[in-house]
């Protein structure tokens, strides 16, 4: 069987982190040169010298994670943890998006796969400022995507809960109880495992997907709905 992503290079963000693993694993399996870049896209320019050492991008996974516990009342958000939402989150992808484009652009042909959250599609209570930045993303791809499609350029964002991963979902608290308590409001009833996550991502970077664009695909074992 033909490996899906042969001869394609693929930049992925924040590697270590959030889907990064996972879709590194996969695409590597399926053809795909990866540059794995673990980089704090934080700091001024980071993501632009990312971007610049990679070269030929044909596949941008931006894999962005907020690197602090998210959960607080509104109230109780200091101004340093709500920066952090979109210092990691929003302010990155764009910067990204932005250097890889032109590349993309004059080729005629790319793809960006963002690794959101279902909290950018649905109201969850108690994390309003990651909420805040994941639903930034949407927004973003929204209007990216409107941009890149009259270039042969396809923009999408994977909404996803309940997938195991090493920022949200590591292995001892899928293994837990407060998580099985988690899972009683997720219709499926259990976690996804990484892979699975990376085969819609997988979809989504390859050619069987170029008329798919500014999609927001939910990834939730039903929680969505």
């Amino acid at each position: 069987m033909a490996q899906r992503l042969a001869g394609k290079r693929v930049l992925v963000s924040m590697a270590e982190l959030y889907m990064g693993p996972a879709t590194i694993d996969l695409f590597e399996r399926e053809g795909a040169h990866v540059v794995a870049d673990r980089r704090d896209l934080t700091r001024p320019g980071a993501a632009e010298a990312m971007v610049a050492e990679a070269g030929h991008i044909d596949i941008l996974v931006a894999n962005l994670a907020c690197t602090i516990d998210p959960y607080a009342p509104t109230q109780d958000i200091a101004d340093d943890a709500w920066h952090h939402m979109f210092d990691t989150m929003v302010h990155p992808l764009h910067a990204m998006c932005r250097a890889a484009m032109p590349q993309m652009y004059a080729r005629r042909k790319g793809k960006i796969v963002v690794f959101g959250s279902a909290s950018g599609i649905r109201l969850v209570k108690g994390v309003s400022g990651y909420s805040a930045a994941r639903t930034a993303q949407v927004g973003y791809v929204r209007s990216l995507a409107g941009e890149a499609a009259p270039h042969n350029v396809q923009v999408n964002l994977i909404a996803q809960h309940f997938t195991r991963n090493p920022s949200y979902f590591p292995d001892d608290f899928a293994e837990s109880a407060e998580c099985a308590k988690w899972l009683e409001d997720c219709p499926a009833g259990r976690l996804a495992t990484g892979e699975e996550d990376a085969l819609l991502a997988l979809f989504l970077a390859s050619d069987e997907s170029d008329f798919v664009t500014g999609a927001m695909v939910p990834f939730t074992g039903g929680w969505h709905l």
